[in-house]
Order: structure tokens, then sequence, then C-alpha cells
């Protein structure tokens, strides 16, 4: 009867921790929905995709860089 005692004490604190660690402490911070799933855009000069808010942009295209704004748009020629 004794072990039973002692194994039934020692699920209820480790239950107890469980909660505690579950329901009362501190949520974990995580960032907004908004930031993973940023537009992006694709650099008329080299192709990279960029979040939109990051890239430059001039006569409707979009740049990755103010180098590549200054070049302007990939021609085709090597």
């Amino acid at each position: 009867m004794g072990l039973f005692r002692l194994l039934f004490w020692i699920a209820v604190i480790f239950t107890a921790i469980w909660i505690w660690r579950r329901f009362i402490s501190k949520p974990k911070s995580t960032r907004p929905r908004e930031d993973s799933a940023a537009p992006m855009v694709r650099c008329a000069h080299c192709g990279v995709h960029i979040p939109k808010t990051q890239a430059l942009n001039q006569e409707q295209q979009w740049y990755c860089s103010q180098a590549h704004l200054e070049q302007g748009p990939h021609t085709g020629d090597s």
C-alpha cells in the first residue's frame, strides 16, 4: 500500500508541474503572422525575390538594390 501512495503522489506532483508550465507560465513570444506572409517581388535586373517592403520601385519595375536600380532591367546580354 505504501508503494501505491508514493506513485500516486509522484503522479500528482508531475501533473501539477505540467499544468503550471502549460497554463500559468508566460507564453512564448512569436512573430506576427503578417511578417511570415509578406508579399514578394522579383528584381528586374537579377531575378532575386525580396519582400516588397524592402524593394526599390522605378517605372513599375522592382529592384533589390540601388546598384541594380541604376543598371536597369536585365536585357539578356551576357
